[in-house]
């Protein structure tokens, strides 16, 4: 079977879709990932099809950061949907029997979908159902409640498709959508129900899967001054911030050195989007580029991050505590589940970072042996569980 799985954003949008992608391909599919170029190389090294939808995610993030208005960030976000949609019909048409979809271009994909009488399975790294059980990601306080909450954050996401998928489609020859977005069963998500347990109010057909893991790139290896570094001495603390903060780099450096000074332990710090590794110092740091998670986290005292879905589940399968400083989107959200689980101190918000709270912060995790406890009994449970199997049960029955 031909499957395309659609997904747009940033690298933890699309890292997981790796490893998912690899086991569907090693059940014997024929299977591509629509996303943005600049993962290409990420996609080939886990021996997977590209096929490219426009759009820079990181450039996006710096112009919402230099915008002069509510305005020009809505036009940003209309030119780069119209963009996605373009590129989903397109990847669409290059022939596929099934759609795997994330959830912010599930809209496009059902439409593809539609035009081309395929089916859709949706594959979700984040809550995206309103339930009274909790506020989904990106929930503002209305004052009524978890319900109307979610049900808010599911109409601004459509909102934000909206008419990017009016114009897809037009162009795909189908009629005008109705008042309600497209629904898209069945819904999986890719995170484990002992992070975040499935609410008995969500609909049939919507279910938690369990994790989808990166695939490690074919013939990875790790560069030998990280090796060397952790060998050296004690577990370092990883300190990274993925796709988030571009360009910010030169004022963060040294708020992290002195953080890690001040906490009297040794780091490994990922450079990212906001290129950390300009402005850092000492001999008991080592700036990094890409590493595999699941490599590097197992070989940590603690990973502080920004709390993005994928990472946060990476630190958990590793079994270490963390310390979560939330940007945006999704962040705060699963920031305070670590926090709530028992694996972490209180958040951090990245507004409110200092290098004094930082340091805090690592101590706490570092001494409180509690937080290591319950890491490491949620990692033996998310270890016996199979999130993919999932997806290739559903993919099965469909074909």
């Amino acid at each position: 079977m031909r499957i395309v799985i659609i997904t747009a954003g940033s690298r933890g949008d699309v890292a997981p879709f790796t490893g998912l992608g690899r086991r569907l391909r090693d059940a014997g599919h024929d299977v591509a990932l629509a996303a943005h170029p600049s993962f290409a190389e990420l996609i080939d090294g886990c021996g997977l099809a590209l096929r490219p939808v426009p759009g820079d995610p990181q450039q996006l993030i710096r112009d919402w950061a230099r915008a002069a208005s509510r305005e020009e960030v809505q036009a940003l976000t209309r030119a780069y949907a119209d963009g996605l949609a373009d590129g989903v019909a397109d990847a669409v048409a290059g022939g596929a029997d099934l759609l795997l979809t994330a959830f912010g271009p599930s809209a496009l994909a059902t439409a593809a979908a539609e035009a081309h009488g395929i089916p859709v399975i949706g594959t979700y790294l984040t809550p995206s159902f309103a339930t009274a059980r909790f506020p989904l990601p990106n929930a503002r306080d209305t004052g009524q409640g978890n319900l109307a909450a979610g049900q808010d954050v599911v109409r601004r996401a459509a909102g934000a498709f909206a008419g990017a998928v009016t114009r897809l489609r037009t162009r795909l020859g189908l009629p005008e959508a109705g008042a309600e977005p497209p629904v898209v069963r069945p819904v999986l998500h890719g995170y484990s129900p002992l992070v975040l347990p499935r609410p008995d109010d969500w609909p049939s057909g919507v279910e938690v899967s369990g994790y989808w893991w990166p695939a490690r790139p074919d013939g990875w290896r790790p560069p030998p001054d990280l090796a060397d570094f952790l060998q050296a001495g004690p577990p370092p603390v990883f300190l990274g911030f993925g796709s988030m903060l571009p360009g910010e780099g030169e004022r963060l450096g040294p708020l992290v050195t002195e953080a890690v000074r001040k906490a009297g332990v040794r780091a490994v710090v990922q450079a990212g989007w906001a290129d950390l590794g300009t402005a850092l110092g000492g001999p008991d740091i080592l700036p990094i580029g890409d590493v595999p998670h699941d490599w590097l986290f197992p070989r940590t005292a603690a990973v502080v991050h920004h709390a993005g879905a994928g990472t946060t589940g990476a630190a958990l399968r590793a079994g270490v505590p963390a310390v979560p400083v939330p940007v945006m989107a999704d962040q705060p959200f699963w920031a305070q589940r670590l926090y709530e689980l028992g694996v972490a101190p209180r958040p951090v918000p990245f507004q409110d970072l200092t290098a004094e709270a930082l340091a805090t912060a690592i101590t706490t995790c570092l001494s409180d042996p509690s937080h290591r406890h319950r890491a490491a009994e949620l990692a033996q449970g998310i270890g016996e569980e199979d999130g993919a199997a999932a997806v290739l049960t559903e993919v099965e029955r469909l074909g």
